[in-house]
């Protein structure tokens, strides 16, 4: 009796078990997916009725949170031997500890990407798969791109699939190249940046990545540069977005000269990409609105 009761009482609630989750999905890069949705269906649609269309709810409901919860625990998952050295885990971060709701939660996440193929065309069927394969097979293995020098960044420009699958739904065409590829630079330097304060846990537990293979120095010039190209690929397409995504190699390059600890400076960033994507969805909209 007294021992059932102690188990009963070790097992997380069905609220723990939700909050763990939520954390898991790093609620303060929610808008890292969700917000390209915002971007794409803003420059694709032609009225205000296709600003909300069924494709584009649907795809920013599921890249809100379930794909979060697929990227992210994906990622956690694999990543639990090395996370136990992580200092992020356990403070902002969620620490994976086996729990087995957790590959639960991914395989259903991963799973509701396919209720998105009825509500859009086969424009966007692609991109929905890239981001399901590229988001598994970074952490996943065999191919686990993330310890793996530059795949780890090249394979990032996922962040770049739910606006194209977005524009595509709504607007019934592939995106445009420079988009595209202005916005997988942009992602390519994200990520690179995002590694850095990772850099002594991945080697301490033999992890390589193309920050643990430069080093600090030399990763902030690789960021700045991603950066640069990807303002130059938007800037081709129009001179107002080049000038608005030039805030990235100007930005890493004050924190490189600067005192500023790249841990901290690292959590800047949620804030900075809202506010640019924000500025990237009005103009958008004004086009539609505004013609």
């Amino acid at each position: 009796m007294t021992g059932g009761s102690t188990a009963a009482s070790s097992e997380p609630s069905v609220t723990d078990q939700a909050v763990y989750l939520l954390t898991l999905s790093r609620p303060r890069f929610w808008l890292y997916l969700a917000g390209p949705v915002l971007v794409g269906v803003a420059y694709a649609a032609g009225s205000v009725g296709e600003l909300f269309a069924p494709a584009a709810v649907a795809l920013f409901a599921y890249f809100l949170l379930p794909a979060n919860v697929f990227l992210y625990g994906v990622n956690d998952i694999f990543d639990r031997e090395i996370d136990a050295v992580n200092p992020k885990k356990g403070e902002k971060e969620a620490r994976y500890r086996g729990q087995r709701s957790v590959p639960l939660a991914v395989a259903v996440s991963g799973a509701l990407a396919l209720a998105l193929l009825p509500l859009t065309p086969p424009t966007a069927w692609g991109w929905i798969g890239g981001f399901l394969v590229l988001g598994a097979a970074y952490s996943a293995p065999p191919i686990r791109f993330k310890t793996t020098p530059l795949l780890d960044s090249v394979s990032n420009g996922l962040y770049v699939t739910p606006g194209a699958a977005a524009y595509a739904a709504v607007a019934g065409s592939q995106p445009p190249a420079l988009a595209v590829l202005g916005g997988w630079l942009w992602a390519m330097g994200m990520h690179t940046f995002s590694a850095i304060p990772d850099v002594e846990p991945d080697r301490e537990t033999g992890v390589r990545t193309t920050a643990t293979a430069l080093g600090e120095g030399r990763t902030y010039a690789y960021c700045g540069a991603c950066w640069l190209a990807g303002a130059a690929a938007f800037g081709a397409l129009d001179y107002r977005l080049g000038a608005l995504m030039a805030v990235y190699p100007a930005l890493v390059g004050v924190i490189a000269l600067s005192s500023v600890a790249v841990d901290r400076a690292y959590w800047w960033f949620p804030a900075i990409n809202t506010v640019v994507g924000a500025a990237l969805t009005v103009g958008g909209l004004w086009v539609t609105l505004y013609g």
